[in-house]
C-alpha cells in the first residue's frame, strides 16, 4: 500500500519536487547536527527524514525514466542486463 506522503508527491510539479528535496536535505543536515551536539527528543525523526528524501529522489527518477525515448530505454535495459552478470 502506498504511503500518504508518496501519494502527495505524485501531485507535485518537477520544480516543486526539486525544491522540496533541497529543503528536506537542509532540514536533515540541521537535525543530524543537533542530534550530534545535544541530542534529539525523538531520534526516529532522522530516519523519517531520510526516508522522505528517498521518496523524493525516487519520484524524480521515475519521472526522468518516463521521459526517456524508446531508444534510451532499450540502451538502459542492456546496461542493466550486463550489470546482473
Amino acid at each position: 500500500m502506498a504511503s500518504k506522503k508518496f501519494l502527495e508527491l505524485q501531485d507535485f510539479s518537477d520544480s516543486d519536487l526539486l525544491s522540496e528535496l533541497k529543503e528536506t536535505e537542509v532540514q536533515y543536515q540541521k537535525q543530524k547536527f543537533d542530534h550530534a551536539v545535544k541530542g534529539l527528543d525523538n531520534p526516529i525523526l532522522l530516519r523519517e527524514i531520510r526516508r522522505d528524501i528517498a521518496r523524493l529522489k525516487t519520484e524524480i527518477r521515475k519521472r526522468e525514466i518516463g521521459q526517456l525515448s524508446d531508444e534510451q530505454i532499450a540502451n538502459r535495459s542492456k546496461i542493466r542486463f550486463r550489470r546482473r552478470k
